[in-house]
């Protein structure tokens, strides 16, 4: 296996940890757009590993960089925006492809509070045959929600429950930062689309459909001692996911931000600063998006001023083989002080980059295998669940 990871940001440099444990590959080639990033997530991992430049917005300068190194396997860890020219580059060079984020959506312009307009993925699925009948393997949404929350929902239906009335993923943290007022943990480009575009939800009888932003306010109780944390419904792959392959009455997705959060997001779609259409500035063409994203603190350096930890897991209900009720959390809890004191990278990012590189060492020794574009819930569960606690970071269920 020879892998091409494109973007050496958090995620691309905790990926790079990760790996350089592992031998299921041959090479790793990192490219990023700044070949000093790329040239410091490759130092002192071994010679299997090698920095390059790419730029992530063309497939061809992907699909060059792939034959030039005999790519076999593409990761993609940039966001959600470069997904399609990665995407299509990878198949022109006839490698397979994984990412972490699909294929940006696009609200319904007359109802966008009611009905889905393009929706994520929808631009990688409408080509899933072509991808099939190459013989090409497109694994999507492989990170950790999307990526591991549906894993679980995958092993929730195969041995767990007969019937399902509801998947939701839910996802908390009592995670800080020291010395800021306001430095999210993850991207704030990626925080910015998912939370402020119309949250999608899946009922069997309904379909898709959509609903206000911040919407569904619930109290969820996080395990770990991170404790009880008000969710709020959030556009997210998996409610896109989970029902093409998984049977189930509903579908949700709701994440953990905080009542702050939720305002700072707020007060940013009031100003226009979520927008990513350029704007004139003194003469200079600037997205206010990619502004906010300069002007705030990189998540990938913020590590030894975190403290908490990150839970992301699926909360399934339903009914159990014995015919009784059921309700039970799955998820997986990363503490930031193991995580920078193991690998250096803080618990966010390294909890999103292990879930691609198990999928990978799985799809390297044949116990995951498929062709056409794929989520997490069309390959079976238990090898992947198996070989993450064998990374030594297992997940947990609880019955509630």
């Amino acid at each position: 296996m020879r892998i091409l990871l494109v973007g050496a940001g958090g995620v691309g440099s905790a990926a790079v940890s990760i790996a350089a444990r592992r031998s299921f590959f041959e090479t790793m080639v990192v490219a990023d757009h700044d070949p000093a990033r790329a040239a410091r997530a490759v130092a002192g991992h071994g010679d299997r590993f090698v920095a390059a430049t790419v730029d992530a917005s063309s497939a061809d300068a992907v699909t060059a960089l792939c034959r030039e190194h005999r790519i076999t396997h593409v990761l993609n860890a940039v966001d959600p925006r470069f997904v399609m020219p990665i995407f299509d580059g990878a198949f022109a060079a006839g490698t397979d492809y994984l990412d972490m984020a699909m294929s940006l959506s696009r609200p319904h312009p007359e109802r966008p509070y009611a009905e889905p307009g393009v929706k994520l993925g929808d631009e990688q699925f409408a080509v899933s045959a072509r991808w099939a009948d190459a013989g090409r393997l497109a694994l999507c949404g492989i990170g950790v929600e999307p990526g591991l929350s549906d894993v679980f929902a995958r092993y929730a239906a195969d041995e767990l429950f007969t019937e399902i009335d509801e998947i939701g993923v839910r996802d908390g943290a009592n995670l800080t930062v020291a010395g800021y007022g306001f430095a999210p943990s993850f991207s704030i480009w990626t925080t910015i689309e998912e939370c402020l575009n119309p949250p999608v939800i899946w009922e069997a009888d309904r379909g898709w459909f959509t609903t206000e932003p911040f919407s569904e306010p619930e109290v969820f109780d996080f395990p770990a001692g991170i404790g009880p944390v008000e969710c709020v419904n959030v556009e997210h792959e998996e409610v896109l996911l989970i029902p093409r392959w998984v049977s189930a009455k509903r579908v949700t997705f709701k994440y953990g931000l905080g009542a702050e959060f939720i305002e700072v997001l707020r007060t940013l779609h009031k100003l226009g600063l979520d927008s990513t259409a350029p704007v004139r500035v003194r003469g200079v063409d600037v997205s206010p998006r990619d502004l906010v994203a300069a002007a705030l603190p990189d998540p990938a350096t913020l590590g030894d001023r975190m403290s908490g930890k990150t839970c992301a897991g699926t909360w399934v209900t339903g009914t159990g083989p014995d015919g009784r009720p059921r309700r039970v959390y799955l998820y997986h809890v990363v503490d930031n002080e193991w995580s920078m004191a193991e690998y250096g990278h803080q618990a966010v990012v390294w909890q999103t980059a292990v879930n691609p590189v198990v999928a990978l060492e799985l799809l390297a020794t044949g116990a995951w295998s498929g062709a056409g574009v794929l989520g997490p819930e069309a390959l079976p569960p238990t090898p992947f669940l198996d070989l993450l606690a064998g990374y030594g970071s297992p997940w947990g269920m609880e019955e509630r």
